[in-house]
């Protein structure tokens, strides 16, 4: 039997061909996936573009892989608990990971090995990197209900080798919070769990998710909230994804409850779309230059493909056998990746013709 089903909703609105995408699984983690994130897409004279995808978990071991195929290409040891965020540098040579063991970690891409061990006090959530290659400054939140920036620059790389991304023998820990300065955001601003940071294409402001049920936009020149908006359930996910009709700047796209929310990327606090749903919205990714958009919900184990204009679902992909909590798409827009609670990581061929692996 098909690793896939996918179902239109109605034709009438939809193009008359049927949409089959038999999706590729990486394998690999042995519990729930907690988040997904691509890297920009890389160009060199003479060869296509290439991108990489970084998979955090609750097995406590994230993973790079090949953007394009999903073929791994190693795994990070050294996290003692559960992963909730993990992300790529624009050039992919840096990765970052927030866990449960109450740090945040940096990772050289190519060696494996562990660049900077930044200790909390609680359960980091969320990291993030401004956009830009081989980033000086990361970008950490969580339980402890603090956003604080910590400079980089002074995490020198640790001794020792690794193979496939993964170090030969004990993982090394880099430099610890002690030779890694940091200043904090707007103190005791948040009033619940950051759940998502993201660094938005200008590198002076970020935007955090919060259990407060607050978006905020922050400018670090003067170090102060600029802008805020309410939504209506704790944060499910919130990303910055291509901007509607080219907008170079991005769109904000935030899953909250039974509600799903677009804001301009380059205008803080501005609502471009609010959408209802009738169930709960685990994860939500948009294309704008398509103007589509998928969810995973907690309450099933589909994913769903939507029309933003009209703002009703189109298809079905089926094939996880978990909630689907975390959806990413590729830097062309041509796939997207889907993280479940059962433990795989799903690729999903997003264009017409042969792509990729897609023949």
């Amino acid at each position: 039997m098909a690793d896939f089903a996918f179902r239109r909703q109605d034709e009438t609105h939809v193009a008359s061909e049927i949409t089959k995408t038999v999706p590729l699984t990486c394998h690999g983690h042995s519990r729930p996936i907690t988040h997904v994130s691509f890297s920009s897409a890389l160009t060199t004279t003479g060869s296509p573009a290439q991108y990489y995808m970084i998979s955090a978990c609750k097995d406590n071991s994230p993973m790079l892989r090949d953007g394009l195929t999903g073929d791994w290409i190693g795994t990070f040891i050294g996290h003692k608990g559960a992963v909730w965020s993990a992300r790529l540098s624009d050039d992919a040579t840096l990765a970052a990971t927030g866990s449960a063991d109450f740090s945040a970690k940096v990772w050289d891409t190519f060696t494996g090995e562990t660049l900077a061990t930044l200790q909390h006090n609680h359960i980091v959530r969320a990291v993030a990197f401004p956009p830009m290659g081989r980033p000086s400054v990361l970008a950490t939140g969580g339980m402890e209900k603090r956003l604080r920036v910590f400079d980089l620059s002074r995490a020198g790389q640790s001794n020792g080798s690794a193979t496939n991304g993964v170090p030969n023998g004990a993982p090394t820990n880099g430099l610890c919070n002690d030779a890694v300065p940091s200043y904090e955001i707007a103190e005791g601003e948040h009033q619940g769990a950051i759940k998502s940071i993201v660094w938005s294409r200008d590198p002076n402001i970020l935007t955090t998710a919060a259990d407060d049920k607050k978006i905020r936009w922050y400018d670090l020149r003067s170090r102060s909230c600029i802008a805020s908006h309410d939504i209506d359930a704790l944060p499910g996910s919130c990303e910055l994804n291509t901007g509607l009709s080219g907008n170079p700047a991005g769109t904000l796209s935030v899953a909250a409850g039974k509600n799903i929310y677009f804001f301009d990327g380059g205008r803080p606090g501005t609502l471009l779309k609010h959408i209802p749903t009738q169930r709960e919205v685990a994860s939500v990714a948009l294309n704008g230059e398509l103007k589509r958009f998928v969810t995973g919900s907690a309450g099933d184990t589909w994913v769903h493909v939507w029309d933003f204009e009209q703002e009703m679902q189109l298809e079905t992909g089926r094939g996880h056998h978990g909630p689907v909590w975390t959806t990413a798409f590729s830097p062309d827009g041509k796939m997207y990746a889907t993280g479940s609670e059962d433990g795989t990581v799903k690729l999903w061929k997003f264009t017409q013709g042969p792509y990729g692996l897609w023949r």
